[in-house]
């Protein structure tokens, strides 16, 4: 029941950032200027809210209540349903966002940011998002559920790069096509599930992943276009993007400059 509540709470605090992006227009500018604040004042508090969740929850010196809470779901999530054994599909699920949001560039559907755009920020949404996550594993050295031994646990990085992903995909595409949004936030949900039920991380590392995928993947997005400012002009002309993939490794892009 608890697993049940806190992924309720994960999908509709998403939802509810998801809204926050597109506040609708009045003719009244001072009402328009009220509805950005919130909105961006929402962006900012719903993920940051799960990393504080994730925070609290990491010892009993910082709240007893939820270091317990978060001990008791596991361990009737395991009683529950066992451990699952996902043979490896979370590895790949965390990528499906992005692997959608070029599906549908290469198909000729134009989104909010041209290709090479959009590629830059990924690369940086996700160099982003890797500073934090590593920083944030080796400062909090959290044991994983399944052995104490492994001091990786907080956060999930799987389930922070399936968020960053997803939110990339969301402001590319999820103005003009809603569902591709709600399928990027389910896939991404359903990493965050899959390293649960497969006893790999708390459900706090999870809520805390998700958390900082979104925040990484907002900050770049926004601030991209003040960066873009101090790039070459004609850069997309001449910059070729390739996805690749490796054996073990998962996909990736590699990036081509013709000088």
């Amino acid at each position: 029941m608890r697993l049940k509540l806190i992924l309720t709470f994960l999908m509709g605090a998403l939802s509810l950032a998801g809204h926050a992006q597109t506040p609708t227009a009045t003719p009244d500018s001072a009402a328009i200027q009220r509805q950005h604040r919130r909105a961006v004042a929402l962006r900012i508090a719903v993920p940051s809210a799960l990393v504080g969740v994730g925070v609290l929850a990491h010892s009993p010196r910082f709240n007893q209540t939820m270091y317990q809470a978060k001990l008791d779901m596991q361990a009737e999530t395991q009683e529950t349903f066992g451990t699952l054994n996902a043979h490896g599909v979370d590895d790949y699920t965390r990528h499906v966002p992005l692997a959608i949001a070029y599906g549908l560039m290469a198909t000729g559907h134009h989104g909010a940011r041209p290709a090479v755009s959009f590629t830059l920020i990924y690369l940086l949404a996700h160099e982003l998002d890797e500073g934090v996550v590593s920083n944030l594993k080796r400062l909090s050295a959290e044991p994983r559920p399944y052995d104490p031994r492994d001091l990786t646990s907080f956060p999930s990085s799987h389930t922070s790069q399936a968020f960053l992903t997803a939110t990339l995909l969301h402001e590319q595409y999820g103005r003009q096509y809603p569902l591709v949004s709600v399928a990027g936030y389910a896939v991404a949900a359903a990493t965050g599930t899959m390293r649960v039920l497969g006893n790999k991380h708390w459900a706090t590392d999870v809520l805390a992943g998700a958390g900082i995928g979104f925040l990484s993947a907002e900050t770049v997005w926004h601030v991209y276009p003040s960066l873009v400012r101090l790039l070459p002009s004609k850069l997309s002309t001449k910059l070729l993007v390739v996805p690749t993939y490796s054996a073990g490794q998962g996909g990736g892009l590699a990036m081509a400059l013709q000088l």
